[in-house]
């Protein structure tokens, strides 16, 4: 594989990285502003009447869990399909994993049920 397609395909790598991260970013950006809403209602929203104060009370609790997901997503340790991608290209050079052409049998001998 020549220089130019490893580079082209390179860079369409690095390009959804960066598309797949601004588009994670803005969700836990809306995740995050819709909480913050939520909250404002609740305590300053002069529209709201004890009725709607138990919704949104709900509301905010379901937020909490969807915030622990933005929280977990953004600072545990991952395995990234684009990283991997990239690695096998880069030891390979042709961005396939070392999977082509090999043969795996898996015998359990003669009394495998």
């Amino acid at each position: 594989m020549d220089n130019k397609t490893l580079d082209d395909q390179s860079s369409a790598i690095e390009t959804r990285k960066r598309l797949r991260f601004y588009a994670r970013f803005f969700l836990s950006g809306v995740v995050f502003l819709v909480f913050f809403c939520l909250l404002y209602v609740l305590f300053y929203g002069e529209l709201v009447t004890d009725t709607y104060r138990d919704i949104v009370n709900i509301l905010i609790g379901t937020y909490v869990a969807a915030l622990m997901k933005v929280v977990n997503y953004w600072f545990t340790e991952k395995d990234d399909s684009e990283h991997q991608e990239q690695q096998d290209l880069n030891t390979n050079g042709n961005g396939a994993n070392g999977d082509i052409g090999r043969v795996t049998v898996d015998y359990n001998g003669p009394d495998a049920s």
